[in-house]
């Protein structure tokens, strides 16, 4: 059963663009809890322009399903990741001044220092993943690093599925295989939506967990929260 893990982001970003605290962050992912998520996702930006450090405290104290933290792997965001012991951390290669995520990790070029953070965080019993893309490659290394998982980075299956439909997966489901004969857990996020999402579920095998955030977010402003929570759910668990 493929989890839904919600990052809450857009939430913070609203929030700061007022200051206070409303919307609150911890509440909507207490709300989103409830109406059947099986995650929050957070990713903190070094401008702490969305999510802030107050804010992993906070909702380590009411994420009761899993919390799944994601970040460059600088020194602080170690330190606050073995404090906060989310039960996964997935780690991705954006520099600072990034808006968004936009490519995997290329590990070949960086096994020394994934491996030894992967270790600090494996010490403290936190689950690791990589944000990668589809290349054998890199798959194969992330697992020889020690990564538990890979998310892959799914822009290019969104961009692709405009055109191609559900056969925009196949690289994926490609991945997803040499994942897992690697030993590893498969997630996947970035631009996946009430659109798209099913497709790449039903056509990728092995996967574990998506991690969905913006379109989750603009959607509920139409649909509202608790229902597009379902639509999402709906789209990885439909009824037969």
């Amino acid at each position: 059963m493929t989890r839904l893990s919600v990052n809450v982001n857009k939430i913070a970003t609203l929030r700061n663009a007022r200051g206070g605290n409303e919307p609150n962050v911890a509440l909507a992912a207490q709300r989103i809890q409830s109406f059947g998520a099986d995650g929050i996702t957070v990713h903190p930006r070094p401008d702490a322009r969305h999510i802030t450090y107050a804010d992993l405290r906070d909702l380590r104290r009411v994420v009761h399903t899993e919390f799944n933290i994601e970040g460059y792997p600088s020194d602080d965001f170690v330190a606050m990741v073995c404090e906060v012991k989310p039960e996964q951390v997935t780690l991705v290669p954006d520099p600072p001044d990034v808006l968004t995520s936009n490519a995997g990790w290329a590990v070949t070029q960086h096994r020394d220092m994934l491996r030894t953070v992967l270790e600090a965080f494996k010490a403290e019993g936190i689950r690791t993943s990589l944000f990668i893309e589809t290349d054998e490659a890199q798959i194969r290394a992330a697992a020889d690093v020690g990564a538990d998982r890979i998310e892959l980075y799914t822009e290019s299956f969104a961009v692709q599925h405009l055109k191609l439909g559900r056969e925009a997966a196949t690289p994926y489901a490609q991945a997803a295989t040499w994942a897992h004969e690697a030993g590893l857990g498969v997630n996947a996020g970035h631009d996946l939506n009430l659109d798209n999402l099913r497709d790449f579920a039903e056509a990728v095998p092995h996967l574990d967990e998506v991690s969905i955030g913006h379109a989750l977010i603009s959607d509920a402003l139409y649909l509202g929260l608790s229902n597009t929570v379902a639509q999402y759910r709906a789209c990885l668990h439909p009824v037969k």
